[in-house]
């Protein structure tokens, strides 16, 4: 009986070490990476016209591609709504899910998953029709709101309305598409969601000028990629991977200069690009893994810049997402 108990004991001593090489292991033996993406959420998870999907999130999951294969390209999207995302992350239908999900106490304590950093920094806000003449969510009591069902939003709604004395009814849909066709048939007089989602949603109306998005932000929604609990070492390549886009664009490396870079003296740039040690040993990757995410997907101001920023269509200003020297609040630990 000693002998079983102490075999018992061994084996859950050990089950974290047996789990630490799964993904990784799944994934490379695969070929490719699973990551559970938005549908349609254009500026985070979209469709672009070749049939590609496109977006920060998407990009997120290119650069853990680059880590773990030396080449981005090595993904396969899997389109996820926000009711059947945890399950899919769960089960081990997708290894990685990098679908604007919040990071909240519950989700990360209870549901299984670790939430490996954060990629964009959010929060809830309303967006109204414009002939409504609304100039403040002060004056939203009695409104009926869409809102999708399996997100915060319909948590933060509740709150919001409760604390400002004020009454709402809710118009509950599965999907960011299936709530702004609601908005803009008038099943609703205001749409509810995170405020980058809502800017999104606008340019997407027949006409954007119909509605316009009130200032007040009601939530913190920090938004980033998550992993299964369980297994260190794929939580930490996930993690590290965005670490690294951040670090080189505090560093000036990107896409256009990191071959430059190779020769830098600078003993920052010389770890990030493995030509100063070997940090990637310690996660089970090649010397060169940031070098791989760099040159192949760029630095974190410029997946920024292409997907939601300046040179999209949406031109939404870093405010938060600066740099923590640039008065945001992004900031990496150094890679040494």
């Amino acid at each position: 009986m000693n002998n079983v108990r102490w075999l018992g004991a061994s084996l859950l001593l050990m089950a974290p070490s047996l789990a630490l090489a799964s993904t990784l292991e799944t994934v490379q033996a695969r070929d490719s990476l699973r990551c559970g993406v938005n549908a349609a959420q254009p500026g985070f998870s979209a469709l672009d016209d070749d049939d590609t999907y496109q977006g920060l999130d998407t990009e997120i999951c290119r650069a853990v591609a680059a880590a773990v294969f030396g080449d981005a390209t090595k993904v396969d999207f899997v389109p996820l709504d926000s009711v059947e995302r945890f399950a899919a992350l769960q089960s081990g239908e997708v290894d990685l899910l990098a679908r604007t999900t919040t990071w909240t106490s519950q989700r990360d304590t209870t549901m299984g998953l670790n939430f490996t950093g954060v990629s964009y920094y959010d929060g809830q806000a309303f967006m109204v029709a414009s002939d409504l003449g609304v100039q403040s969510a002060q004056e939203l009591d009695g409104a009926a709101i869409c809102t999708q069902s399996g997100t915060t939003s319909e948590l933060n709604l509740a709150d919001y309305f409760r604390t400002q004395g004020m009454e709402f009814t809710a118009v509950v849909f599965d999907s960011p598409e299936q709530s702004i066709v609601g908005f803009e048939a008038g099943r609703c007089d205001v749409l509810s969601t995170d405020a980058s989602q809502l800017y999104a949603q606008r340019i997407q109306l027949a006409d954007p000028n119909m509605a316009v998005v009130l200032p007040e932000i009601i939530s913190k929604e920090p938004l980033g990629p998550a992993v299964r609990q369980g297994d260190d070492q794929w939580f930490n390549i996930v993690k590290w991977s965005l670490f690294a886009m951040l670090n080189a664009e505090e560093y000036g490396v990107t896409s256009e200069n990191v071959d430059e870079m190779l020769a830098s003296e600078n003993p920052d740039i010389a770890r990030l690009l493995g030509q100063d040690g070997n940090y990637g040993e310690g996660m089970g990757l090649a010397a060169d893994w940031a070098y791989a995410i760099v040159s192949q997907v760029g630095n974190y101001a410029e997946i920024y810049a292409r997907t939601v920023g300046e040179a999209s269509p949406f031109n939404i200003s870093r405010g938060l997402n600066a740099l923590w020297k640039d008065g945001g609040i992004q900031y990496a630990p150094p890679i040494r």
